[in-house]
């Protein structure tokens, strides 16, 4: 993150399409659920998204519904994240709701 000086070695990014696409209600359910996952101790910064209307260009992907991008501190704090109940009661409790998920996890360059 440009202008920050907090060194958050990995980025964990992922990408949701939902099993009902236009249903506002089961994204808002989505956004929801993974607002909860704030709560996990080495989830050090979460921002939840939904597709911006922004210009249509070639590279743009807006094919999916929610986002989500999380900030750990090192590998160890993204591997507790996995196991960690708050976590796994998110998969159980909204895992019906998507289609398709896609993960990007980054550490810093």
């Amino acid at each position: 993150m440009q202008g920050s000086t907090d060194k958050t070695s990995l980025v964990h990014h992922v990408f949701f399409w939902l099993k009902d696409p236009d249903s506002k209600e089961d994204r808002d359910k989505l956004v929801e659920g993974v607002k909860t996952l704030r709560s996990i101790p080495t989830v050090k910064a979460l921002h939840v998204g939904i597709v911006a209307d922004t210009e249509q260009r070639g590279v743009v992907d807006a094919s999916w519904q929610v986002s989500e991008l999380m900030f750990f501190t090192d590998l160890a704090g993204q591997a507790a994240y996995q196991e960690h109940p708050i976590h796994q009661d998110f998969i159980r409790n909204y895992g019906h709701l998507w289609a398709k998920v896609v993960v990007y996890d980054a550490i810093e360059a």
